[in-house]
């Protein structure tokens, strides 16, 4: 993936810009969990889980960790946000998370909170920005991720 400048509706972005999905894999007022990798400064390849949240147009992105125990929030697959559908949700203690900023209001790590991911929307497609994500091998079973370009000029 070659780096480039993409533009979202926010104006330019630097850097490579993974897409990772279209805005309509996502329901608004839903999340979904993404299992990527990304390349650490010595090179190595880490597992990066992230929790994507839509609204509307907005997306916010956030590492899949919860800071209380460092474990997924996500209780089954896919399941982010508490029963009134408003906040994100630890599935194992029941932390609440605004979703806009990913802070703790009330759980054992009430005040603490999530790890934001720099997402854009550009031509559609959310793509993460700001991280080096690992090229993976194409699988059939696998969606391919793949870097936006600036073609377009965003949303």
């Amino acid at each position: 993936m070659e780096p480039s400048i993409a533009e979202d509706e926010n104006g330019p972005v630097a850097g490579v810009a993974y897409a990772i999905c279209s805005m309509s894999d996502i329901p608004s007022q839903r999340a979904r969990g993404f299992e990527l990798s990304r390349v650490a400064e010595d090179g190595t390849e880490q597992p990066f889980k992230i929790v994507v949240v839509r609204w509307g147009r907005q997306v916010f992105g956030y590492e899949n960790i919860c800071p209380h125990d460092q474990v997924n929030l996500d209780w089954e697959r896919n399941q982010f946000l508490d029963p009134n559908g408003i906040r994100l949700m630890c599935g194992k203690h029941g932390a609440l998370f605004e979703l806009g900023t990913g802070t703790c209001i009330e759980g054992p790590c009430k005040g603490k909170g999530l790890r934001p991911v720099q997402l854009a929307v550009i031509d559609n497609d959310i793509c993460v920005v700001g991280v080096t994500l690992a090229e993976e091998e194409e699988d059939d079973d696998e969606e391919e991720i793949t870097s936006c370009s600036d073609e377009g000029g965003g949303v």
